[in-house]
């Protein structure tokens, strides 16, 4: 069993390259599929195992995948054999659905087995069904799995329940060959949103208004393949800034889009923090004593639910009582448990954790409950006193590649071991 190992106590300093973003590469690999002719030369993509399922999944389906480095895929999804996504592969990561939206365009018909993910409340997939029987398609869901099958997918004016990323993404996908306009509204706004549009654009899709409150897609009539480069990730870029300022260290960010990252660099200035913009990159330093502060998560452009954890971890040090408000998910404060371990002081209500600051934590052997908590758990290792064990790793890796040798780089004490 791999783990992570961390003598916490050293201030993080220098600079690290932030790598291309997960949850945009995750719904990008799968779209690829669209592409009848051409091959998709996609790069900035994450070396994760997330990245390594799909193209598995991908290889599955009849595509030809080719790794040209360790951050560049080349696909050619010209003779895709079947519509059929039904192995562990899918069924064991969440994005694994966004291969029924680009199936279901393509073929007018797919079958994938419903997918897994992050143990952190419930995700149902209504409102992508409500899209693609709204574009015409009918929907069932037998043995485990997700049956889509349509004569014409058409266009149609869709109005999401809920914000969802999820759906925003895999509607949009599907709608790209549907015959006529498709409007999307109350749809989410977040980067990957927009660099999946951006990437179907690409390819010669009709998409205007992604990042906006209302998406409308012309359909056309086939999708060719293309060049394309992956956002950086703002989620892995986050965790490093809430990093630099829970060891009270000096650390550059770089590679990074500044834009994406204003409300966690507005609630680390909240903290006490000094944060630096440049073109691409951010600054986070510490001189001072930090304080807690009030954290409410939201969709972009609200403060990220993917770095609440990370940043529970920082407010378990700083002066006060915080509180973090989860209103994304309903079940994602259970790293909290293993942060009581190391000497935090919190309690959870609900969806809102109360965190009372200590001076410092303790390490001990923990565990990564999910992908992000794993993150709040390195951190955590960072700051601590004395040695921490961090078990259950494999969802670290699912989504930040290399964490051990980019924190390594920085002067963290931290390796990888098997025990």
């Amino acid at each position: 069993m791999e783990t992570l190992i961390i003598n916490g106590g050293n201030a993080l300093r220098g600079s690290v390259e932030i790598n291309g973003a997960k949850n945009a590469a995750v719904a990008i690999l799968p779209a690829a599929v669209l592409a009848s002719n051409q091959k998709c030369i996609i790069d900035n993509i994450p070396d994760i195992e997330d990245v390594h399922c799909l193209e598995r999944i991908l290889a599955g389906l009849g595509c030809t995948v080719n790794k040209i480095n360790n951050n560049t895929l080349e696909i050619d999804a010209t003779d895709i054999t079947t519509v059929n996504a039904c192995t562990e592969d899918v069924r064991r990561m969440r994005a694994s659905y966004y291969f029924i939206g680009s199936l279901l365009a393509r073929f007018k018909k797919a079958r994938v087995e419903l997918p897994g993910g992050c143990p952190i409340g419930v995700r149902p997939i209504d409102q992508h069904i409500k899209g693609f029987e709204a574009l015409g398609a009918k929907v069932t869901i037998e043995h485990g799995a997700v049956s889509v099958e349509a004569d014409e997918l058409h266009g149609a004016s869709i109005f999401f329940d809920v914000v969802s990323v999820g759906a925003t993404i895999n509607v949009m996908i599907a709608a790209t060959m549907a015959e006529g306009t498709t409007t999307l509204e109350n749809v989410a706004k977040e980067p990957h949103v927009v660099d999946v549009a951006n990437f179907l654009n690409t390819m010669g899709a009709d998409i205007k208004g992604a990042g906006t409150d209302v998406i409308r897609i012309k359909g056309v009539e086939s999708l060719t393949g293309c060049n394309y480069s992956v956002i950086p990730d703002q989620i892995e870029a986050g965790t490093f800034m809430i990093a630099a300022a829970a060891t009270k260290g000096d650390v550059t960010i770089t590679n990074v889009i500044p834009k994406h990252l204003e409300s966690i660099s507005a609630k680390l200035i909240e903290v006490g923090a000094i944060v630096e913009e440049g073109d691409d990159s951010i600054r986070v330093t510490v001189d001072k004593p930090l304080k807690g502060v009030n954290v409410k998560t939201a969709p972009y452009p609200g403060f990220p639910t993917d770095v609440q954890q990370p940043m529970s971890t920082l407010l378990s040090i700083t002066e006060g009582r915080s509180l973090i408000v989860e209103s994304i998910w309903e079940n994602r404060h259970k790293h909290t448990d293993e942060l009581k371990k190391m000497g935090a002081v919190i309690k959870v209500e609900g969806r809102t954790a109360i965190i009372d600051g200590v001076e410092s934590l303790t390490g001990c052997r923990v565990r990564a409950t999910d992908l992000r908590a794993g993150a709040a758990m390195v951190i955590a290792g960072l700051i601590a006193n004395g040695e921490t064990e961090i078990v259950d790793i494999e969802h670290i890796d699912r989504g930040y590649p290399h964490i051990e040798n980019k924190f390594r780089a920085l002067g963290a004490d931290i390796r990888r071991e098997d025990r």
